[in-house]
């Protein structure tokens, strides 16, 4: 009954906005690959979801108001192509309502945290699949940085890629210059001991023109349990330079929270080959204070079949030091751990396509 529900409510709002906007896209990526992880004495091996794009449908449009404003909108859902999504699908990418114009673009609802395309801007892997650096989130996952409530009213971690009920500004094209302000409401009662809890703030800044690309970002957020305030902040800083034959990268993040202070650097690169892109990267994270520390290697090849297929094949190994227990996380296959202090391996093999 749920999943009729939702079926009818998605075909409801496309079909309203198919008939209302003067520009609406249906678009979506299928991304799955055949992958393996093992770590802790064990092993799994199955199907992953989304580890070169994250997989994905979505419906997007805008309308022309006349005198250089237009309105738009964008409704996009994860896809599980492994299962199917037999828990139901929703907007959870982004569902968002914006305004646009010379004044640049106000947007709002559920959308990427303002800081969070610095991570994934200059990791080759794009922060996904078994490649990818993990760079959101390192100090605590939902229920932890919410007190141990992951509810859909509270920022999902200490640096997340998302968030729900946000405020946004955008900036105009400014040459290469490019920017987002960005403000997140916990939506907790103000009787409330810790009133602020899930409220969020984040902004942006960059410059791309011809090869250069160079950005940062910083974000803050409360979390915490009901009564006891903690606030997480996270900063990063990117660059990139396209020299043709490679393009080489650099990026630094760093999270305080709770006590904590991690941080992550990262090297990486991508490069021409053939038909597709070689991708390699090399990171360390650094928890302050402690010997509990972690690297990663990761190699990858993406092979493109035509402007929308790619074939690609990713392997990355993770070793750790004293009792950290990072490893390999990948969408849609669970992983069996890692010891402390101990090693995790992982490769896929898989095939996306975008429409």
């Amino acid at each position: 009954m749920k999943k009729s529900l939702v079926a009818l409510m998605a075909l409801s709002v496309a079909g309203t906005a198919l008939a209302q906007s003067s520009n609406v896209t249906l678009f979506g990526v299928v991304d799955a690959s055949f992958a393996r992880i093992s770590g802790k004495g064990a092993n799994v091996t199955g199907l992953a979801n989304g580890s070169q794009t994250s997989s994905r449908l979505g419906l997007r449009g805008t309308e022309d108001l006349g005198g250089g404003m237009a309105a738009g909108f964008w409704l996009e859902g994860s896809v599980g192509v492994d299962t199917g999504n037999a828990s139901g699908f929703s907007f959870d990418r982004r569902s968002t309502i914006s305004l646009l114009g010379n004044f640049g673009e106000v947007r709002l609802g559920r959308d990427k945290i303002a800081a969070y395309p610095t991570i994934e801007t200059f990791d080759p892997f794009g922060d996904i699949g078994v490649g990818g650096v993990g760079g959101a989130n390192m100090l605590a996952n939902a229920a932890n940085a919410a007190g141990g409530s992951a509810s859909g009213t509270t920022i999902e971690g200490s640096a997340p890629k998302r968030a729900s009920n946000t405020v946004n500004y955008l900036l105009p094209k400014l040459g290469g210059f490019y920017g987002q302000a960005q403000y997140t409401f916990g939506e907790t009662a103000s009787n409330a001991v810790n009133d602020k809890r899930g409220d969020a703030y984040s902004f942006r800044v960059g410059y791309a023109s011809g090869p250069v690309n160079v950005s940062g970002g910083y974000s803050q957020l409360r979390g915490g349990s009901a009564t006891n305030r903690v606030d997480y902040k996270s900063s990063s800083i990117g660059a990139s330079y396209n020299f043709g034959i490679v393009k080489p990268m650099v990026l630094f993040a760093t999270e305080r929270g709770g006590g904590q202070r991690i941080d992550l650097l990262e090297l990486g690169a991508t490069a021409p080959l053939g038909a597709g892109e070689l991708r390699a990267a090399v990171s360390r994270f650094d928890l302050k204070d402690s010997a509990n520390d972690s690297r990663k290697f990761a190699l990858g090849y993406g092979y493109n079949l035509s402007k929308r297929t790619q074939v690609y094949a990713t392997v990355a190994r993770v070793t750790n030091s004293g009792a950290a227990t990072r490893g390999i996380s990948i969408n849609g296959l669970a992983s069996p751990g890692v010891a402390a202090g101990g090693n995790s391996t992982g490769y896929e093999v898989g095939v996306r396509h975008a429409f």
